[in-house]
């Protein structure tokens, strides 16, 4: 019997292995990597160029030189540069923003799906009102009110899907508040704190890191097109979706490489992250594991 289970273990574990997807982590490794050593990988300052090097095209292209892999903009600034330091952008701004959004949208889902009656009441509404709104249109607005800055984007983003988190969390706290070993522990005479924070939090966290995974991409196409439209991160600043506003007029030109290179790098990203998050959901939700 022992051997059986041993054997089952192993096959197990072999077949999760195998439907890991591989090629979305190494994506987002490989980005998440590139943006940690950054000023030791970048050929060039990114903020910095020389205009007699303007519009030089990628190094296998005519007219294209090797001191300049993916060519340069129309500032003479190194794209290569330009988007190694912008994945650190990108990632930084996209990371921090659903951990705030996170942590704030789980502690009102909580609150709101523990306590019930007026305090459900109160956030309920506050969320419903929120997810009315327009995500885009409503982050460009506050983006319009605020400095540009790379802090306020979080801030922004944060509070514009802080949502999605309290709106899942509040329906499961919901479906765990009738489970035999929360109504002991109110028998018992335990604070609704140490309810939350040792027999609440623990069996919410698998969804929360599911959704934030899925969010991740989200944000990061979020972030640049706010980017883009020149309410997200300040020039010179080499962030993805100011790359792309820098480069659309160049497109119709011939000068392509200045749009493609970051909408190839924002797409790698967002495609891993989604595949990542798709696979921590078939994972870590309990239906699905069991139907499997």
């Amino acid at each position: 019997m022992a051997e059986a289970s041993g054997a089952s273990s192993v096959a197990t574990g072999a077949a999760t292995r195998q439907r890991l997807p591989w090629l979305a982590l190494a994506i987002l490794a490989l980005f998440a990597g590139v943006a940690l050593a950054a000023p030791w990988l970048a050929p060039h300052d990114p903020e910095i160029g020389r205009l007699a090097m303007r519009f030089k095209p990628p190094a296998w292209v005519e007219g294209g030189t090797t001191r300049h892999l993916l060519g340069t903009d129309h500032q003479g600034r190194d794209v290569l540069s330009r988007l190694i330091f912008g994945a650190r952008i990108s990632l930084a701004v996209g990371v921090a923003a659903v951990l705030v959004a996170g942590v704030f949208g789980t502690l009102l889902g909580m609150l709101a799906g523990y306590f019930r009656g007026w305090v459900d009441q109160v956030i309920s509404r506050i969320i419903d009102a929120w997810l009315a709104l327009p995500s885009l249109v409503f982050a460009i607005f506050l983006a319009a009110l605020t400095t540009p800055s790379a802090g306020n984007i979080v801030l922004i983003l944060s509070v514009v899907y802080w949502t999605r988190y309290a709106r899942v969390v509040r329906g499961e706290v919901l479906s765990l508040g009738t489970r035999d070993f929360v109504l002991l522990a109110r028998v018992a005479g335990v604070t609704p704190l140490r309810i939350l924070w040792r027999h609440i939090l623990p069996n919410i966290m698998n969804t929360t890191v599911v959704l934030a995974t899925l969010m991740l991409g989200v944000v990061i196409v979020t972030e640049a097109s706010l980017s883009f439209l020149g309410v997200g991160v300040p020039p010179p600043q080499p962030a993805w979706g100011l790359m792309l506003a820098d480069g659309k007029k160049g497109l119709m030109t011939g000068y392509w490489w200045l749009t493609v290179f970051p909408g190839l790098a924002i797409m790698l990203v967002v495609l891993a992250a989604s595949l990542a998050g798709d696979w921590l959901r078939d994972r870590l939700d309990p239906r699905l594991t069991v139907n499997a």
